[in-house]
Order: structure tokens, then sequence, then C-alpha cells
């Protein structure tokens, strides 16, 4: 099954998106917006730029998790990923980001 984006409210009624392999699991998770607009421009960012690897930011936490960002050509955060234990498993996390951001599908919550 592939990946899709799913469209939804946030407590504060701002609209966000989050990649979904298609395992059902959450890849990358967006900011709050304010408008449905920029948050479908969001997922747009992330087709266009989530298949190159150089538009990734692998992150060290401090309580030694590993997560990324994926950003866009201006260096603006697009989305970020979930804590991950391992090094190891935080790449696998930024391949499925790159096979998946090309999805089409959009489930929208919020209509």
């Amino acid at each position: 099954m592939a990946g899709k984006f799913e469209i939804y409210q946030d407590k504060a009624g701002e609209y966000r998106f989050r990649l979904k392999a298609g395992n059902g699991e959450a890849i990358l998770v967006s900011e709050g917006y304010k408008t449905k607009s920029s948050c479908m421009n969001g997922i747009a960012s992330v087709q266009k730029n989530g298949p190159d690897a150089a538009r990734f930011e692998k992150k060290l936490a401090k309580n030694g998790k590993h997560h990324f960002s994926l950003k866009a050509a201006n260096h603006q955060v697009i989305g970020t990923s979930e804590m991950y234990e391992s090094e190891s498993s935080m790449e696998n996390g930024i391949g499925s980001v790159q096979r998946n951001a090309a999805s089409t599908r959009i489930d929208d919550g919020t209509s």
C-alpha cells in the first residue's frame, strides 16, 4: 500500500498534515498553518523536496535519540520526524519519506 498525506486541525484550530507510510505509520509531521491552502502548499513542498536526500537535516537530541527535519530550498522546515532509538532507524525513516513523498493521495479530515 502506498503512503498518503492526512490533513487535520489541532486543538488551536491550525491546519497540519502528516505523511503516513503504507503501513499507516506517521513518518513526517508538519508545523501548524493558519489556512488550509497554506497546509496544501506544505504538502506540495514535501512532494517536491522529499525525494532529495540533501533536504534532510539529521539531528541528535540531548536524550540520545535521533530525529530529522525535511527542509525546503529556502531552508525552512517543512516537517519533522518522531524520535528514533538508533541512527539506522532514523535512516530508515528518511528512506520511507523519500519513497512516500510523491504520494498524491490526500485524506482531508477537516471537510
